[in-house]
């Protein structure tokens, strides 16, 4: 039995791929078939003794049922430890009931996990109103890593203008956007989202952007009204040119069409969802993540 495998769920195979092949360890691919009615049967790869499962979030439901069905595959075959390494982490923006009788979501998948489970890795969850992601994971380890080491990185090599200003669209995401154009070294604002609907927002610029080049930056974008809003603002204040950067591709590639048609040039998305706009890769904080996993195996490799 190997020490240490990732299993990937079959959407992600490419950057399973390329990180399995980063750290030199095997990669399997959780088979999944669906029955007539809508149930699952769930296939695991060989299990290792720690077995890294590879599963990006986003359209949650049948996923989340594969990766529960795959951890029981794998601790029933011999896998001793469990990683979920979740780029995007689902259910994670009901935090609390804001209507009487709401579920709160995020404490159940929460709660779930953490008994299935040995340590979950995410990127940027969103957890606005909690305030460590290990309160999510009762007794287990959990990391929120944050992409903005990556963009940073990756925004280096195209020579950004001095003169951009670096915008968020609501003061939630102040934090990032301070500490992506602090990397960057150059000026940041948020603007003030008032959120109309579900697809539907008014927003507020809280800065002067006429004839600068605006680099909009948001953690997760999924019916992109919020990022259009933001545009359309930027634009009508006289904003020289406006490109994106965002966390969490979770919006229809078609709608790529409705952010250039509301002024936006480029819309790039880290790998933490496979999408069409994917260009910064997270592998380095991935490998860094999992370093003590690796560790821990070749030290049990030698002990044997």
């Amino acid at each position: 039995m190997n020490s240490l495998a990732i299993q990937s769920l079959p959407t992600a195979a490419r950057d399973a791929a390329r990180i399995a092949h980063r750290m030199g360890i095997p990669v399997h691919y959780i088979e999944s078939y669906q029955f007539p009615d809508g149930e699952l049967r769930v296939t695991v790869g060989q299990a290792a003794q720690t077995n890294i499962i590879y599963a990006p979030l986003d359209r949650p439901n049948d996923k989340l049922l594969a990766v529960l069905f795959a951890a029981e595959a794998l601790r029933r075959n011999g896998g001793a430890r469990l990683v979920l390494l979740a780029p995007y982490l689902c259910y994670m923006r009901q935090d609390t009931a804001f209507k009487a009788c709401e579920a709160i979501s995020q404490k159940v998948i929460g709660q779930l996990l953490a008994q299935t489970v040995d340590r979950v890795i995410t990127v940027d969850a969103h957890l606005h109103r909690t305030p460590d992601i290990g309160s999510v994971f009762p007794g287990i380890a959990a990391e929120n890593l944050s992409a903005t080491p990556a963009i940073a990185d990756a925004l280096r090599k195209d020579a950004v203008d001095p003169r951009t200003v670096v915008v968020g669209p609501d003061a939630e995401s102040l934090t990032w956007v301070r500490d992506l154009a602090g990397r960057l070294g150059l000026a940041h604002a948020v603007s003030r989202k008032i959120r109309l609907g579900d697809r539907a927002v008014e927003i507020e610029l809280g800065a002067k952007v006429s004839g600068r080049p605006i680099l909009l930056v948001d953690d997760i974008v999924s019916s992109g009204g919020t990022l259009i809003g933001c545009a359309q603002a930027l634009a009508a204040a006289g904003a020289k040119t406006i490109d994106a950067v965002i966390t969490h591709a979770l919006f229809p590639p078609e709608m790529i069409g409705d952010f250039a048609r509301a002024g936006i040039r480029s819309v790039r998305s880290t790998y933490s969802v496979p999408h069409p706009t994917n260009a910064v890769i997270l592998d380095d904080l991935f490998v860094a993540a999992l370093e003590n996993e690796m560790n821990n195996s070749a030290f049990s490799e030698s002990a044997s």
